[in-house]
């Protein structure tokens, strides 16, 4: 098996050799490694090793992409001559194409980044041992009558991009986590949640115990659920979920999104989206985390930027296509997966935390919901328009008061997006590091 710096190197041969005005490509080499508990023995284990190659080619305008995990010199030239014959019948793009020469960064790897951890890759015994404690710290905890599922895994990756244009870089990366679900209560009134921790260095997961016991906890707290009367509360979004606000922000902020005119941020550029007190930062090279890396699909070098600063919106999520169809440069946000083309796709992003702890604005609340899990959701990409199934804690006088669930929470993104007030509880090693978050006068709808 070839590195990947050589596959990809080949696959630009190769479409240079079928007649590519351009190419660029990608090789992965990677291996994985899962094991599944059940009763304290090993369900399923799986392992997989293996390479991928994907080419994108260039006739013109025109452009195609093709995939394989074959990487036999036959198979990369017959892909080369697929990949060309299918550009020529594409449509034209006037924006399509690689970067200028100009515009590709010098950067060849990942130095300083830390994204591979050294150590050798866990025995699978030793990932069995992991999930094995994490179910035994689970079924410890009274009331917990099961554990669905206990699991431990490891995987390592090399990457490699290269294109026409003069671009070559690549760089390794590993992932080790853990994860358990567990199931309170019997019968009809069985409730379940989940814990979960995902690392690149192995030093760095939580304990087994910790995980097991953390989600025993939390499917005990959602058991006998009842439903709220219907009406307009204050909703605390968990620490857990709150994530998915950014997450609906950042996909009105996509450039590809923006481009077509179908997002409710479409006319929002420098205007107050988030309260005022309030910076959304990505910075794709913060160390050892899983979004970060040291250049984008495209070769352009990635950089920490202010998304939204004091509340106000500074720019788009953009790759070079979605750029120049805006008259605008690439933020080296491009991403792409072997077998798909290039988007725009934001990196590790960080939301201001406020001066409160969790506690203190449950206290705040009054008479509220805490939202812990979410199911289902209804999201206008162009209106904002908000409405999501969801469960969580009832709150009364500022304190827990009861689980609850078959709610529902209605409002309008870009509306009580600037109502919110942050805690300070965000978990600083994710991706994405985005504390728990209070919105005042959200309609839910129960009994």
């Amino acid at each position: 098996m070839s590195d990947p710096k050589t596959l990809a190197h080949a696959l630009l041969g190769a479409a240079r050799a079928a007649g590519a005005d351009a190419a660029d490509a990608i090789a992965i080499l990677g291996t994985s490694v899962s094991i599944d508990v059940r009763g304290g023995k090993l369900e399923e284990a799986q392992r997989a090793e293996g390479s991928d190659i994907g080419l994108r080619v260039f006739v013109g305008r025109r452009s195609a992409v093709v995939s394989s995990s074959d990487t036999r010199p036959e198979t990369m030239q017959a892909m080369a001559e697929r990949a060309v014959a299918m550009a020529r019948e594409a449509p034209e793009d006037p924006h399509a194409g690689l970067a200028d020469p100009s515009q590709i960064t010098a950067l060849t790897d990942a130095t300083g980044l830390d994204l591979a951890d050294p150590s050798p890759e866990p025995a699978p015994a030793t990932l069995q041992d992991d999930a094995a404690r994490a179910e035994a710290a689970a079924l410890a905890v009274k009331g917990v009558s099961q554990v669905q599922s206990a699991s431990a895994g490891y995987s390592a990756q090399q990457v490699h991009l290269a294109a026409s244009n003069g671009f070559s870089g690549g760089y390794a990366r590993t992932s080790r986590h853990t994860s358990c679900v567990a199931i309170a209560g019997e019968g009809l009134k069985m409730e379940r949640d989940y814990d979960g921790d995902s690392r690149t260095y192995q030093a760095d997961l939580r304990s087994p115990e910790e995980i097991g016991h953390s989600a025993a906890e939390r499917a005990i707290a959602r058991l006998n659920p009842r439903k709220p009367k219907t009406g307009a509360y204050p909703v605390l979004f968990d620490e857990r979920i709150a994530s998915s606000l950014v997450g609906h922000l950042v996909s009105a902020i996509n450039g590809a999104a923006i481009a077509r005119g179908a997002s409710w941020l479409r006319d929002a550029m420098g205007e107050q989206v988030l309260p005022k007190a309030m910076n959304l930062v990505e910075d794709p090279l913060r160390p050892r985390i899983s979004g970060s890396r040291p250049f984008d699909a495209e070769g352009l070098e990635t950089r920490r930027r202010a998304i939204m600063q004091d509340g106000m919106l500074q720019g788009w999520v953009l790759d070079l296509a979605s750029a120049r169809k805006l008259g605008l440069d690439s933020t080296a946000n491009a991403a792409r997966s072997v077998s798909g083309g290039v988007s725009p796709s934001a990196w590790n992003l960080e939301l201001t935390q406020g001066p409160h702890s969790r506690d203190d604005l449950i206290a705040q609340m009054g008479t509220g919901l805490i939202v812990t899990s979410m199911i289902g959701s209804t999201i206008s990409a162009t209106t904002g328009d908000y409405s999501r199934g969801a469960a969580g804690l009832w709150v009364e006088n500022g304190q827990v008061a009861y689980p609850v669930s078959g709610v529902t929470i209605a409002g309008n993104l870009r509306d009580f997006l600037r109502r919110m007030t942050p805690a300070n509880d965000a978990r600083l090693w994710l991706s994405r590091v985005v504390p728990s978050l209070l919105v005042e006068g959200l309609t839910l709808a129960g009994e």
